[in-house]
């Protein structure tokens, strides 16, 4: 896993703008206003991320578009599947147990 993806999605501010264009590509603009965030901000924010390559900018005449990359997110929902395998047995066993103490109440 990308220790920069997720140093930039560990800021509050940064996670939000992810969020927010989980939905849509957005302007600067558009996501300083929905974040109440100065626009001077909102573009260090997206620079991170872009520097991290999580999200892309396209201009289109003097507006810049950012939208979300979606091989940051690829990567991270591989390394996450680890650790869901790893849950997913351990309440496997846990059920497991808990089935047999229910056994053992119900042979006393």
């Amino acid at each position: 896993m990308n220790a920069n993806v997720m140093s930039a999605l560990a800021e509050p501010n940064r996670l939000q703008i992810v969020d927010l264009l989980r939905a849509s590509p957005l302007t600067v603009g558009e996501i300083a206003e929905r974040l109440g965030l100065r626009q001077p901000q909102a573009s260090k924010h997206l620079r991170v991320l872009s520097e991290a390559g999580i999200v892309e900018v396209q201009a289109i005449a003097n507006r810049r578009i950012y939208k979300l990359r979606p091989d940051p997110f690829k990567e991270l929902d591989a390394w996450l599947e680890s650790y869901r395998r790893m849950w997913e047995e351990r309440y496997d066993r846990l059920d497991d147990y808990l089935l047999e103490l229910q056994n053992k109440e119900i042979d006393k």
